[in-house]
Formats: structure tokens, sequence, C-alpha cells
């Protein structure tokens, strides 16, 4: 079993970088087996389909605009939900990541298994920080992250303090 977490957004646009915030606090606070691959993806598009490819399980953590949802609220979507996504422009970033999945299907080379656990972002003002309404649900994306984790077999302990 090999996993991948993935951390999408710029984190120069407030809450567009939750995902990126929350791979990173996953990396900060948890010990990864040597089979998760947690990665900073920023907004590189193209530069993760060596590092996504072939993974048995593809976790992206990232904001996702959804019409009529409260600042904060997580949605999680799977495999054939992703390509629906995809479908209309949530985040600036999206594009590259959707090219990275099409070219990994293409060359034959797709995870097995993608789930998306994305956040209603407040706002996309130049800030480095998130909204408070974002802030105050990273750590439940942290723990959706984990149970993904260990639905997979995957088990991922705290580091010590």
């Amino acid at each position: 079993m090999r996993a991948v977490v993935l951390g999408v957004g710029n984190i120069l646009m407030s809450d567009e970088g939750v995902g990126v915030h929350a791979v990173t606090r996953l990396m900060e606070e948890y010990q990864l087996p040597p089979e998760v691959e947690a990665i900073d993806g920023g907004t590189s598009g193209m530069d993760c389909l060596d590092r996504i490819a072939d993974a048995d399980l593809l976790l992206i953590a990232d904001c996702m605009r959804r019409k009529d949802t409260a600042p904060g609220s997580i949605t999680r979507i799977a495999d054939d939900e992703i390509a629906a996504y995809f479908r209309t422009r949530i985040s600036p970033h999206q594009v590259g990541l959707s090219d990275v999945l099409a070219a990994c299907t293409f060359q034959g080379i797709a995870p097995k298994k993608v789930v998306m656990i994305g956040v209603q972002p407040e706002s996309f003002d130049t800030a480095m920080e998130l909204t408070p309404a974002v802030a105050a649900v990273l750590p439940e994306v942290i723990d959706r992250l984990i149970a993904e984790l260990g639905a997979a077999g995957i088990a991922v302990a705290a580091k010590a303090a």
C-alpha cells in the first residue's frame, strides 16, 4: 500500500492555502509511516505527477467552493465525484491539479483511489493567515485525513511532545 497526502493551494491568498496548511500541520504533529508521503503541492501542478503516480490512495486537501455553503464547511468527495468537481472552476490552481490527474490516467499511472477533503473558503484576500472560520476546522481536516488513511489500513501516530 502506497498513499500520498497532497495539500494544494496558494498560502498567499488566505483560505486558498488551507490544503497546504493542513498537510504542513499533519507532518509536524504526526509520525507518518514509510508508505505515506505527504506533499506540500502548493500550486505546482505537473511537478507532482511523478510523486502521485501509481499511488494506491491519493488524499487531496484543498479549498472547495460550494454554492450555499458556510465558510469552514468540510466536504468529502471521492473517485468519480472528483471528475465532476473538476468540470467547474472552483480554485485558481484547479486546472493544474486536474491536468495532473488527467495525465496520470492517460499514461496509465493514475492513483487507484482518490479522495478530496475540501473546505469552503471565506476569503481569497492577500494574507498568509487563514480566516478564523477556516482555521477553526483545520484540526477536523487533519482528523479526516488520518481517518481516510486508517480506513485504508494505514496507522498514523501522533508525535511525542
